[in-house]
Formats: structure tokens, sequence, C-alpha cells
């Protein structure tokens, strides 16, 4: 799968079909894969951290899920086909799940929120195999034991929620010591499954402005908001630093 450099991470050039299809082959190896799905926040922080930045291209597929990466691809002249948004890729992921009996691990969210993705799940998709599942707060004691029932139970599918960085920093630290086939770092996408977080509608997500639609819903994000124009600018400065090295 071909890469496009963005601010030195290496998103894969896919759109949302090739992608599923890959993360399907990847629940057939034996060997162990992970996805990691950045939007312009995680390449601006990958961009300023060399150390997490060479971790995030480790994944065996970095996918893009904001509408910002899309933007700047385009200004490197190296243009994404679409948007391959995280939890739109677990959706489907799951989905697919459920029809082939693969089995699936949920860690992370707050207390009771990955329980209550997986009965929602469950309803929705009576085959779906949902084998255990684990908050997001837990001590070295308890993180020992996660990783243990993991191993126990060998899920096809294990799905990290724990929220950027530490997500990413957890798959890659435990890589060597996970019995499963796919994990898969996707932030909040338990809590909107559960229904405690509502995605933007529909017609927002076609047009490239769900960003507009949180803002619009929660105004105090407006200051978070502006580290997608200066994540812009920094990619028009990285292409022009990148002509002069030529």
């Amino acid at each position: 799968m071909d890469k496009i450099n963005i601010l030195g991470v290496n998103i894969s050039n896919t759109t949302m079909v090739k992608a599923l299809e890959k993360a399907e082959e990847f629940l057939k190896t034996e060997s162990f894969d992970y996805i990691f799905t950045p939007n312009s926040e995680i390449i601006m922080s990958a961009s300023e951290d060399k150390a997490f930045c060479d971790i995030i291209n480790t994944a065996s597929m970095l996918t893009a899920d904001g509408i910002g990466v899309i933007y700047a691809s385009r200004i490197l002249n190296s243009p994404l086909p679409e948007r391959v948004a995280g939890f739109d890729l677990t959706v489907r992921l799951l989905e697919s799940i459920a029809k082939s009996g693969k089995t699936a691990y949920f860690f992370g969210g707050a207390p009771g929120v990955a329980d209550e993705a997986k009965e929602k799940l469950e309803k929705k998709y009576p085959e779906i195999k949902i084998v255990g599942t684990a908050n997001g707060f837990f001590d070295e004691k308890k993180e020992k034991e996660i990783i243990q029932e993991i191993n126990d139970l060998k899920p096809d599918l294990l799905l990290v929620c724990l929220g950027c960085p530490k997500q990413e920093k957890w798959i890659y630290n435990h890589k060597d010591e996970l019995s499963c086939c796919l994990a898969m770092g996707v932030g909040g996408t338990l809590d909107v499954i559960a229904g405690k977080a509502k995605r933007a509608p529909d017609i927002f997500i076609k047009f490239g402005l769900e960003w507009f639609y949180r803002l619009i819903k929660q105004p105090t994000r407006f200051v978070r908001m502006l580290a997608l124009p200066k994540f812009l600018l920094k990619v028009i400065g990285y292409k022009f630093s990148q002509k002069k090295g030529n």
C-alpha cells in the first residue's frame, strides 16, 4: 500500500473499501498487525515528537481520519482519495466479523462504556462474538490482568480506545505480548457505539464539516479548532522546505 508523507507521518493511500479489505486480511493471518487512524491533531503531535512519530509509523496501516489530513495531502500534491475515519472503519469491520464468526475484545472508555457498546452491538448483530471487555482505568496490576485476559481469550480483533497518544503507545509497547490478530487504536469509538457521544449528522460528515458541527454544538471548542489552520500552515511550510531541499 502506497504511503503519503504528511509532516513525517506516512498515511496509507487508500479508500474505505480497500482499507476494510486490508483489515479483513489482517484478521486472517497469524501475525500481529495494528491500525492507527491519525487526524490533523495527531499528526501535529507526531511532527513535534519524533519518538511518537516513529511509533505511529510502525503501524500496519495508517488511515486519514480527519478532513484536515485530506486537505494537507492536496496541498502536498499527493491527494488522498478520501477520508477513512476510524469510527467508520471500525463499524464496518465489526459488521464483517459478525458475519465471519471472528471474535472481538473491547478495551477502553469509562467504566461501563465497553459493556454498553457490547450490549448494543449484540442486539443489532445477534451473531457477533464479543468475548470480553475492560475499561480504560487501570493501574499496573490491573493492566497485567487485562493483558492476561486478552491472551486467554485470543480475540481476532482488539479495539483499544484510550485516546491519543496513550492508545498508540499502549499497542506499540505491548505488541510482542498480545495474542490477537489485529489491534486498532480508535479513540472515542466505544463511546459513540454505547450512545455516550454523538457524531455529526451525515450531511456534515459527507461535506467534511464535522468540525463545524462540533463548533456549533460546543462554541468553547473555538480555540481548539484553531489547530486546523495551524496544521495546514505548517504543511504549507513543510512543502516549501521540501522544495528548497531539492
